[in-house]
């Protein structure tokens, strides 16, 4: 698991390791200055030698100023190593969701992806930080102040051998503690991010119900919980502090104890003990920096499995290697084919759909809220995979293209339209990147959205903000028609995608697609009769299963489902 995670420290090496050799530095300047303070005491203040004073102190000035520019050193090599370190771990982390099927998004969900690329690579790039930093200052501290500490008096030295003990036991004690308390932390962490995107995307709705209050009230109780769940676990780890800083402190104090009984019965020079209680201060401060250390491993190590779950997880759906299968028309054929999101054949979203659709051919499918319209087409493009049978597109297995090569023949319109930050113009390149300004317009008057995009100032350049906050729910759908259209696909899935226009427009549109998308072939989801009723052939599902299969009027004829929503609908509009 560290493994994989600290590969991606990558062209950052050189600085991973410039950061301990530059620590090795500092503490070497840190561990010689008490003997020359010593020697200052010991030879030159109780001689009177004012000459050596200076001397010495001019020496340790120098050390200090070294001492200075190696931490320096050290600070600025370990924060770019760091930094560098956390950024190839999010780009990592990026793209592998990139390659993640609709099936592996829904398993982590968008709020929990999000605190990992965020709140988890920010844990893991100070524990990092602090790794290169005292992962080795500290234990080169402390087997260095410990050797000049025995060689200073290995009597006294005795002193300080029972805090270690206590330490180990303290710091054992929280860590198998805390970690399971962060893992829920996170997790909490996680359902707050999710409240806090879903209230930002639904704000309008929230507004139009004077829901404020309540989500105020929702939102509070989930940072509440994010509160207690981050007190359960930080309650263990800032006991860490108090109890080293006890410790040391009574070390000290039983050093000044013995070590001024010593000094007045002569055994030990006044210098000596002097540079003695700070090796001693040296080697405390390296046991408080290692167990704050070991903390901070256990606070990192929640993160690090859950990046570590994103990285290892395999994509649902992977398309062969071999880049040159192309789909020779816009035919598409399933055969037997069964679906279930949980892989569970018990639990079918789809069961045993047989279903030949030629090369240029209009479908229309219908059928109520949940008979697996979307799922069908869904299909096609392998957003999912068939549990069962197969899929055919092009005269091919959907599975013997390239992921790239085969949604590049297909063109969908999904049910929720997704615009992105940035122009009009930018937003319809999604298309077709190296669409000329022609064929943008000729896409946009085939979606019937030239004459709204040209009534804004800006016309096409117009920026629409981040999801399309600037359009309509019926002009971002025709933008999103447009976009579809300039792929110039095989075949085109409009999912419902005009439920927001009205029925001229919608005429319109479909008057445009029978004129120019002649070869194309097309498969409309509908609510309304009126968007299929011109289709060479209609599907009507129902509870995931093709019921009858006809044009408008023979399904009026034979099929119950269909003229029961043709009635309701005709007595609507003339009602």
């Amino acid at each position: 698991m560290y493994k994989t995670i600290f590969s991606h420290v990558g062209k950052y090496k050189k600085q991973a390791l410039l950061a301990p050799l530059s620590i090795i530095g500092e503490v070497a300047m840190e561990v010689t200055i008490p003997t020359v303070m010593a020697f200052i005491i010991d030879n030159g203040v109780k001689k009177g030698d004012i000459g050596y004073v200076v001397k010495m102190g001019l020496l340790m000035m120098l050390m200090s100023v070294f001492s200075l520019a190696f931490g320096a050193l050290a600070a600025r090599f370990s924060a770019v190593a760091a930094m560098g370190f956390a950024k190839n771990l999010r780009s990592a982390l990026f793209r592998k969701v990139q390659d993640f099927s609709f099936a592996n998004v829904d398993k982590f969900s968008t709020a929990s992806l999000t605190t990992r690329l965020t709140t988890d690579v920010t844990n893991i790039q100070n524990a990092f930080m602090m790794f290169i930093r005292s992962a080795f200052r500290s234990p080169i501290m402390l087997i260095c102040a410990t050797i000049m500490a025995v060689r200073a008096n290995s009597k006294l030295s005795v002193v300080f051998l029972f805090p270690i003990p206590v330490l180990a036991c303290a710091v054992f004690f929280i860590i198998s503690k805390a970690h399971p308390r962060f893992e829920k932390m996170l997790r909490q962490y996680d359902d707050m991010n999710g409240k806090v995107q879903e209230n930002l995307i639904g704000i309008r709705v929230v507004k139009a119900f004077a829901r404020e209050d309540y989500e105020k009230k929702r939102f509070n109780e989930n940072t509440d919980s994010v509160r207690l769940a981050q007190y359960m676990a930080e309650k263990l780890v800032v006991m860490n502090m108090p109890i080293m800083q006890l410790v040391m402190y009574a070390t000290i104090t039983a050093i000044l104890w013995f070590g001024g009984h010593m000094a007045v019965e002569g055994s030990i020079a006044t210098g000596e003990l002097s540079s003695f209680i700070m090796y001693v201060g040296q080697i405390l401060m390296s046991l408080m920096m290692l167990s704050m250390l070991f903390i901070m491993f256990v606070v990192s190590r929640a993160s690090v499995q859950r990046i570590y779950e994103v990285l290892k997880e395999v994509p649902a759906i992977s398309g062969s290697d071999d880049t040159s299968v192309k789909a020779e028309d816009g035919s598409v054929r399933f055969e037997n084919v069964s679906f279930s999101y949980f892989d569970d054949m018990n639990k079918l979203a789809l069961e045993n759909i047989s279903l030949d659709i030629r090369s240029g051919e209009t479908i229309g499918i219908i059928g109520g809220t949940g008979s697996s319209k979307t799922s069908l087409v869904q299909l096609i493009p392998r957003l999912y995979d068939a549990t069962e049978g197969n899929v055919i597109v092009g005269g091919k297995n959907v599975r013997d293209y390239s992921l790239e090569s085969l949604r590049d023949s297909v063109a969908m319109v999904l049910q929720k339209n997704v615009l992105f930050s940035g122009t009009i113009r930018d937003n319809l390149r999604w298309g077709d990147e190296n669409a000329t300004d022609e064929e943008i317009i000729e896409a946009c008057k085939s979606a019937c959205a030239h004459d709204f995009i040209m009534g804004f100032p800006d016309g096409y350049d117009t920026d629409l903000g981040q999801g399309g906050v600037n359009v309509s729910g019926g002009q971002k759908q025709r933008i999103c028609i447009a976009r579809a259209l300039l792929k110039k696909p095989k075949i085109i899935i409009l999912d419902d995608s005009t439920s927001a226009v009205d029925t001229a427009t919608d005429s319109s549109i479909r008057k445009a697609f029978r004129e120019k998308l002649a070869d194309t072939t097309t498969i409309i989801i509908a609510q309304r009769i009126s968007s299929v009723k011109d289709a060479d052939r209609i599907i009507v599902m129902d509870n995931g299963k093709i019921t009858d299969i006809g044009t408008h009027e023979q399904l009026l004829e034979t099929s119950e489902i269909y003229r029961e929503v043709y009635d309701s609908q005709q007595k609507g509009a003339d009602e």
